[in-house]
């Protein structure tokens, strides 16, 4: 089984080739020198991939999934709610996935 990296790599790839600019979105907690940890990145439940299609600039959001994975809560909530506007969202688990969720 691919790892949920593999695949991540693999969907852009595919989205760059099919007109697409994505990137990786990351995430990372640090301690700052005076003990304050900072937490960098977008909320909770964002997807791994954020970009946008050049032919319309339409935003794409992708989660990543592997064939096991499945959306913690707070990704389950994000779905529900970007549901609500117009861009391109979807849970991918295959390259393949993702360029049939750009074409649609």
């Amino acid at each position: 089984m691919k790892s949920e990296h593999e695949i991540q790599s693999e969907i852009m790839l595919a989205l760059s080739r099919a007109g697409c600019t994505i990137i990786r979105t990351n995430v990372g907690k640090v301690r700052t020198e005076t003990g304050r940890i900072f937490i960098a990145g977008p909320p909770k439940g964002w997807p791994d991939l954020t970009g946008f299609r050049h032919s319309d600039g339409q935003l794409i959001l992708v989660e990543v999934k592997n064939e096991n994975g499945r959306l913690r809560p707070d990704q389950k909530r994000f779905a529900e709610f970007i549901q609500r506007f117009p861009v391109i969202y979807g849970v991918c688990r295959s390259a393949e996935e993702a360029i049939k969720l750009i074409e649609e």
